[in-house]
Parts: C-alpha cells; structure tokens; sequence
C-alpha cells in the first residue's frame, strides 16, 4: 500500500492511494489540486550515504569507498513533492540526487544481515541536492553542502516493504525539464540494504522511522532557478519538485514582514 501525508482542510491528514486516488483516512477522497503534499515519513535520525553507487564514484575521480560513508542529516532539510528548493545566488554547482530512502519499521540493535529485512517498515523516494562548491571532501560533507534547508524533497509516497518484492534491483531516474539526465539501479550499490542495516546497528541502535539514504547513481548535473526535476524510483513512483532562486524568499519575506505591521 501507498501512504501520504497532506495538508488540506486546515489540517494535516494521513492518506492512502485507492484507485489511483487520494483517499485521506477519514474516507474523503481528495485531488491533487486541493493539497499541499508533506514528507511521508516524520524522519527521525537520517543516515546519509556518500558514494555508495561505483559508477558515481568513478564519475567523480574517486576510490569506491572500503568501509561506508556515512553522515546526518537534520530535519530542517526536508520538503514534499511538488515543493520548491533553495539554490543560493552564490553557489556555482548544484545537483540532484536520486535515492532509495528506506524506512526503519522498529528498534534494531546487531542486527544480522540476513534478518535485516525483517527491521524495514517501507520505503520512499529521497532527492537529496547537493551544493558542490562548499564541498572540502566527499569522504566527509560538510553541514554547508548536505544540511541546507529546503534541499531535501521526500516522497510522495511511503510503500510497505512487502510491495517491493527486490529493493535491490530497482530502476532510479532523473529528469530536469523533461529530458531524462540520471539512470541506474539499486543493484549496482556498494553496500546494500542489509549490509547497511547490520552495519549501523552493530554500533547504535536504530528506532522506528529511522531513514537511511542509500546513495545516487551516475548522471548528475547542474541545475539552475526554473528547473524542474522529477526523480523517479521504480515502484515508489516520481518526486517532483522546482529549482527557486534567493529572490523568491526574499519576496516571501517581505510580504511576512509587511503582514506582521
């Protein structure tokens, strides 16, 4: 099944697809046009995975790590489908990332791998932008270039983990402005779900909602204020989401700011 929040109504619901419908869980059925879509998942800690995909990492001049990398991210970063991301006018190279974010579905602590499957609740699709000139060293991304608020769009949808028959051979694309950019697949990741799972349990205990962000493939490219960039996840469906330039949050606060007068 495939699960949303939204807000509609003056309130946040829970929701569900029924027909290729909204349904929200009070049995009204709603169109996209009557919604603001919200993350799926209220993450708790957010692991991050740095060069996970082989191909990505040969795109970028870099050794296929021996051991993962791995780093947080906060809650501030994420938005929902169709939502707006920041590009700061200082920055020079910005990008996309198309990830399989996997949810953690109850307390997992040394857990074997092969029973990590058992610890998944579900999954959503993650495009995790990344601010490339404030990168020192992509073993270890600073707070600058993966933290930013905005910068994370998550969703639309949330699918059971017993819907995804192989989360590790699934198809991932990108398009900016109609024109596909990024493709690969799950299957050509460097530490897969279960290997990730039993690794960051042997040290810590992972809790309900925990999300891990398994990397991106190959095929990323700079985007720029107007760009619309879909990501797309085998199964899970598309995330949608546009490029916005500083001025238009300038123009949001000074409309707050004459309101507040």
């Amino acid at each position: 099944m495939k699960h949303a929040r939204v807000a509609c109504f003056g309130a946040v619901h829970d929701a569900i697809e029924k027909d290729g419908k909204i349904e929200l869980l009070d049995g009204r059925t709603v169109c996209e046009d009557e919604i603001v879509w919200l993350p799926p998942i209220q993450p708790r800690t957010t692991f991050v995975l740095a060069l996970n995909y082989s191909d990505h990492a040969g795109e970028l001049a870099f050794k296929a790590p021996e051991e993962p990398l791995v780093f947080l991210k906060g809650p501030n970063t994420f938005i929902g489908h169709n939502a707006q991301t920041r590009r700061p006018a200082d920055v020079t190279y910005m990008h996309y990332e198309c990830e399989l974010a996997v949810v953690i579905g109850k307390k997992a602590k040394n857990v074997k791998r092969d029973d990590a499957y058992d610890y998944v609740k579900g999954y959503t699709i993650a495009n995790d932008y990344a601010l490339r000139d404030y990168l020192e060293n992509y073993y270890r991304p600073n707070l600058r270039v993966k933290n930013r608020d905005t910068c994370t769009p998550l969703g639309p949808w949330f699918v059971d983990a017993a819907d995804i028959k192989d989360p590790m051979n699934l198809k991932l694309r990108t398009y900016v402005n109609g024109e596909l950019k990024q493709e690969g697949s799950t299957n050509d990741m460097i530490f897969d779900v279960p290997y990730l799972i039993e690794y960051l349990s042997s040290f810590m205990t992972l809790d309900e909602n925990d999300i891990i962000l398994t990397g991106t493939p190959k095929g990323t490219v700079d985007v720029i204020p107007g760009d619309e960039v879909i990501t797309e996840v085998e199964g899970l469906g598309q995330l949608k989401n546009t490029i916005v330039g500083d001025e238009v949050f300038s123009i949001k606060n000074d409309l707050e700011k004459s309101t507040a007068k």
